[in-house]
């Protein structure tokens, strides 16, 4: 292939020599003319292409033949092609590899904080979190990229349609998720739908989609909610799950489990919804959506906010908070029923009293003003003393918690609403103190320990309302779809904001003009009146914390 010889007559200074030297080679001179050989690899090289040439040439009076034309575009393509820089994507165990054919120098510098170098194979790995940001600034660069990871843009089979008409707020929720580039995180409180809020944003975007839940009952209300209420068949909806691991269009598994197969799911599904996803943050949980690939991401929960400040991971996991609704405002709406909370004092015995001073001034003094935070913290790194404080704090826990006039005003409570016609729930944290409520009130009990069959049995009899009253522990404060009831009572809990959040939903479902009633049955001048007011200050908190997270979820996307 012949070289590109120009000429050119009007004499050049030193800054125009200096330009024509960039894209040729000075041959000398010839009758009067400056002789140059057009040189594509030095032009390459500094970053001048076909425009840039032709334009540096045009200002110099030179204009190439239609030969000269095709023989430039040839030696350029030549040259570029060369100088690629090939990169293979593939995945393998969970990552991302990231194999150059060439030393890469600063050229990642914009995606560096993404990557982990492998000395040992000399490639680069990321986790699939990073996919589209790696490939897309990959691409950018003067690079060749061979994606062989096998992650796709999967669609479902069939464009599922929603058999229900969304609320107000429903829709709001997912113009937002649509708006926010299908990402980010949707709280409504218990009862109000967010379930279907899922199902619309898998109609809406229709992708393989990964639904990630917190118990085996969560996985088959879900499963159960597409089927009924989509136009999928029973083959269009997978459960990954104990011995039923089926891989489907939409496949339903629980926290645990996606835990363990995250490497083997993710590469099917571009989407993915995390409910109850205050539980992601989680050192092990959060594997679950830093392993996926799917750019399309949606947490659901009434409560994202954790007691550990670790929420605020959620961002770069899920997006932020996108849009939240709180129970006071879908009360007022009338879509969940209005609500009292209401405070009953009880004393301890005097032999009780006895015990919890006793028990107070060990605590105290082994404690020594420590949070108890910091107390388990000591207590990991073999503190005798925070240990022996811990022990105390749980014995005067339960000393409280389980005062005989709680049972006692518990009793009264309960009678006084039954003759009304109210579906009670009581809640406890104690299986012990369960079972003896159950056997004094003559009403069935679910503990987790409460076999799958009874329990079922259980909620259905109180469902039909053949019972008017059940007691739950914390088994039943998230993940399980409790029978709807009007009252509920909490003999012992947690000063948890999230606990208390979800007790309550499990009365707020409107039913015909129904008021719920939450009692709260605690003790006199013990640390129980400190965590009352804070769970009943919960509502307002959580509103602020709502706002703020927003705000702050906002300015990390701008």
């Amino acid at each position: 292939m012949t070289n590109i010889v120009f000429k050119v007559k009007k004499w050049l200074d030193d800054e125009e020599f200096s330009e024509l030297l960039k894209i040729s080679d000075y041959l000398g001179r010839e009758y009067g003319y400056s002789v140059f050989s057009l040189n594509i690899p030095k032009a390459v090289k500094n970053g001048f292409y076909e425009d840039d040439i032709l334009e540096i040439l045009e200002k110099h009076g030179v204009s190439l033949t239609q030969r000269e034309l095709e023989t430039l575009k040839l030696k350029l393509s030549e040259e570029l092609e060369k100088s690629l820089i090939r990169i293979e994507l593939s995945y393998s165990d969970g990552m991302i590899l990231i194999k150059p054919d060439k030393y890469l120098g600063d050229a990642l510098s914009g995606i560096r904080d993404l990557l982990i170098y492998d000395k040992i194979n000399k490639i680069f790995k990321t986790y699939p979190i990073h996919y589209l940001r790696v490939k897309e600034y990959l691409s950018s660069l003067n690079t060749k990229l061979e994606d062989k990871t096998g992650f796709t843009d999967k669609n479902l089979p069939i464009k599922p349609a929603l058999k229900l008409n969304l609320r107000d707020y429903q829709l709001e929720a997912l113009d937002k998720w649509i708006s926010n580039r299908y990402r980010g995180i949707i709280a409504l409180p218990t009862g109000s739908g967010k379930t279907i809020v899922g199902l619309a944003a898998v109609s809406k975007l229709a992708k393989w989609t990964l639904v990630v839940a917190f118990t085996k009952e969560q996985v088959k209300q879900w499963r159960e909610h597409f089927i009924k209420n989509m136009n999928l068949s029973s083959s269009d909806v997978g459960v990954f799950y104990g011995e039923e691991k089926i891989i489907a269009p939409i496949t339903i598994t629980t926290y645990q489990t996606a835990f363990r197969y995250i490497k083997q799911l993710a590469p099917y599904f571009p989407m993915i919804i995390v409910d109850e996803c205050h539980h992601l943050p989680a050192d092990k949980f959060r594997e679950i959506a830093i392993r996926s690939f799917a750019p399309y991401r949606l947490g659901l929960s009434a409560t994202p906010f954790r007691e550990d400040g670790r929420h605020e991971e959620l961002f770069p996991l899920l997006g932020g908070v996108i849009y939240y609704k709180s129970v006071k405002e879908l009360a007022e709406k009338g879509y969940l029923a209005p609500f009292v909370i209401k405070v009953i004092k009880v004393n301890l015995t005097p032999e009780e009293m006895k015990i919890y001073r006793d028990l107070k001034k060990k605590y105290d003094e082994l404690s020594r003003g420590l949070s108890f935070q910091e107390l388990l913290a000591l207590a990991k790194r073999g503190d005798m003393n925070a240990i022996e404080a811990i022990k105390i704090r749980s014995q005067l826990r339960l000393l409280v918690h389980t005062s005989k006039e709680k049972i006692n005003a518990l009793r009264r409570v309960f009678l006084e609403e039954l003759s009304k016609g109210s579906k009670i729930i009581i809640f406890t944290q104690y299986v012990d103190q369960a079972e003896e409520i159950g056997k004094l009130l003559n009403i069935p009990v679910v503990t987790g320990e409460t076999d799958p069959s009874t329990r079922k049995r259980n909620f259905d009899l109180f469902r039909s309302g053949f019972y008017k009253a059940i007691v739950l522990t914390s088994v039943g404060d998230e993940g399980i779809d409790v029978p709807d009831a009007n009252v509920g009572i909490i003999v012992a809990g947690t000063g948890s904001r999230r606990q208390f959040i979800q007790r309550l939903g499990r009365l707020l479902r409107p039913m015909g003009g129904k008021e719920a009633v939450l009692y709260e049955i605690i003790v006199k001048d013990t640390f129980e009146e400190v965590e009352s007011r804070r769970r009943r200050s919960a509502l307002r908190e959580l509103e602020n914390q709502f706002n703020l997270f927003y705000q702050s979820s906002e300015l990390e996307e701008s």
